[in-house]
């Protein structure tokens, strides 16, 4: 944008000196040398390669820009020239091109500008910190970027050093963040990293976020009891802070503080502000701990029922999962259920809830549920056969016939499964009174049985 804002001016410019002239002149007489035809010229191929270069024909935009050249050595033509050849990836006339406007003009910064992006896109590091360090007088957010060149450069003591100074002048960035812990995992500086996050914590004890990453690093680098002290402050100078719960269930948890790590998973499952993903790992966490401790399964029964409208299709999962372990099959259906509502298109629960309506004998739901998933899902073997299972059970042998012949065409290199459509084929022409293709099919099921024994 800048950059076209430029063009205009410098255009609007050629036009606006020599109209200014000519408003003197008399138009009546013919002019004494070929200036003006010139300037004309210059400006009739200048504006054609703008156009080309508008439709993207960067080809035809150097051509014209070419024809400028020999008419005036401006160093707008050079920056267009790079700016094309630039587009063409003719990295190398477009690097002498820029060069010669710079030249030309070393304190354009928009000639400067394209010089670095070209450097940028050739990874020519070297080069491009030389580029941006001039334009780093222009404004300051080059000083970022040259932060990051010094990282790509291994530099990491003056990218540091810029960092420092660009968070003492503007406050803390969380794209300079990024910046700083690139080099600490990258060089492996735990301590410094502890260390800055500590200054900072000095000099704001009342931001909440400062102890909270420093718990995490705490964390990270596996001191934990630094961590928990940390936490214990925060909650003590901000007692109703639900983030600190975040760190603060898993010390208790690894303590055997039981009940404040419940109640601390209670605080973050129905916290408006902690986002679904933490609240999905916290309740896989706490339904592991129930799975432990089952005399505790009333707080998991009382918080989910808490935060019903807010449980992730995850979550969801992960409960159905949960009860699935203690051989409650309904809850089980009904948890997935739910998380399908959310996602009904997930392959992986539609069949995990049919299986489940088939052994809790819901057998229509299972016939619906099934055919549906089939319109989304016709090549998967499991569909037809939990089809032709649940016609079976309701003595509907044809039905479940034609969807086993059919499910049977989609079974590749799977015997175990081969051998459950046999014995539901043979279960069906049982129904149907034909005995002789009942016989078959289990002659064949059990073939393959004793085959994978």
């Amino acid at each position: 944008m800048k950059h076209n804002v430029y063009i205009l001016i410098l255009v609007l410019g050629m036009f606006i000196i020599p109209q200014t002239t000519y408003a003197q002149a008399d138009f009546n007489q013919r002019p004494t040398d070929d200036l003006g035809n010139i300037e004309d010229q210059f400006q009739e191929y200048f504006f054609e390669a703008l156009k080309q270069q508008g439709i993207e024909n960067y080809q035809r935009a150097i051509d014209a820009l070419l024809k400028c050249k020999k008419l005036d050595d401006k160093p707008v033509v050079y920056y267009q020239l790079g700016k094309n050849f630039n587009k063409l990836k003719n990295f190398g006339a477009a690097e002498d091109a820029l060069k010669r406007a710079v030249s030309k003009e070393p304190d354009n910064e928009w000639y400067l500008d394209e010089l670095y992006d070209l450097y940028n896109q050739q990874g020519d590091t070297k080069n491009a910190i030389k580029t941006v360090k001039q334009l780093v007088k222009y404004h300051p957010d080059y000083r970022q970027d040259l932060a990051s060149l010094y990282i790509k450069s291994k530099d990491y003591k003056d990218a540091l050093k810029l960092l420092d100074e660009l968070d003492k002048e503007f406050g803390i960035s969380a794209d300079r963040d990024y910046l700083r812990n690139q080099i600490y995992n990258i060089t492996g500086r735990d301590e410094d990293r502890i260390e800055n996050l500590q200054e900072r914590l000095d000099k704001n004890p009342e931001n909440e976020t400062n102890y909270l990453t420093l718990i995490f690093r705490y964390s990270e680098t596996g001191e934990t009891e630094k961590a928990f002290e940390t936490a214990q402050k925060l909650l003590e100078l901000h007692p109703e802070s639900k983030l600190v719960h975040l760190a603060l269930y898993k010390f208790y948890l690894d303590k055997n503080q039981t009940e404040n790590a419940i109640a601390s998973m209670k605080i973050v499952l129905t916290a408006p502000e902690i986002n679904a993903d933490a609240k999905t790992k916290v309740l896989n966490d706490f339904i592991n701990f129930v799975s432990k401790h089952p005399e505790h399964e009333k707080d998991l029964v009382d918080v989910t029922a808490m935060i019903d409208d807010t449980k992730s299709f995850q979550t969801l999962v992960e409960l159905a999962h949960y009860y699935l372990k203690l051989e409650d099959k309904s809850k089980a259906l009904f948890y997935f259920e739910e998380a399908l509502k959310l996602e009904p298109n997930n392959f992986s629960v539609v069949k995990d809830a049919l299986l489940l309506q088939i052994d809790l004998d819901q057998e229509e739901k299972a016939i619906a549920k099934s055919q549906k998933a089939l319109e989304l899902f016709p090549a998967q073997p499991i569909l037809y056969l939990i089809n032709g299972v649940a016609h079976n059970k309701l003595n509907q042998a044809k039905n479940a016939i034609a969807s086993l012949e059919t499910g049977l065409d989609y079974v590749v290199e799977d015997p175990k499964m081969e051998a459950d459509f046999y014995i539901q084929l043979s279960v069906a022409y049982k129904l149907s009174n034909d005995n002789s293709k009942s016989q078959t099919f289990a002659k064949k099921a059990a073939a393959l049985t004793n085959q994978n024994e």
